[in-house]
């Protein structure tokens, strides 16, 4: 089932998520909903804060192919290397984009979707896209890695495009 995507400034992306204690049908429904939102917001990457459940969860798919997605459940970037600058955007705040600085390279640890402990080596844009989502499931958004200065006029403009939109709904 699709969700509804929640968007800045609700209160649930300030957050950090909840650890999964157990993996219940709940929980895989919850992912498969998690993809399928994903998926038909044409995202590579979805925190389940996102779509309102306060779980430490998150799917990703770089290559946007369905069924090639990756599952991580109590996901923990457990190291960094290197430096790279490039756009990045947010469901959760649609409309703008910016430069943001991540690691070029990282490992991450987690679950899989059947409770197996995985490790991961990532980098490029699988990198990029795993260190944006565990952000969400620490309550940051990718605006908060801005330089002083950047993040403000950003804001202003999403709010405005927000208002905009909310006025052509109505």
């Amino acid at each position: 089932m699709i969700r509804p995507i929640v968007k800045e400034p609700d209160a649930i992306l300030r957050r950090k998520a909840t650890p999964v204690a157990e993996l219940t049908p709940e929980i895989e429904r919850l992912i498969d909903d998690m993809i399928e939102t994903m998926h038909a917001a044409e995202g590579v990457g979805l925190a389940a804060n996102q779509i309102g459940s306060p779980l430490n969860i998150l799917v990703a798919s770089p290559d946007a192919k369905p069924g090639r997605e990756l599952v991580w459940i109590n996901a923990a970037v457990t190291h960094r290397k290197g430096n790279h600058t490039s756009p990045e955007g947010c469901l959760s705040v649609p409309g703008i984009s910016s430069p943001v600085e991540r690691a070029t390279e990282i490992t991450m640890t987690g679950k899989d979707r059947q409770g197996r402990i995985q490790t991961l080596k990532a980098e490029g844009l699988l990198a990029k896209i795993l260190q944006h989502e565990v952000d969400h499931l620490q309550g940051h958004l990718y605006l908060d890695r801005l330089k002083p200065g950047e993040k403000e006029p950003l804001l202003q403009k999403y709010r405005k495009l927000s208002e905009t939109l909310r006025k052509i709904d109505l």
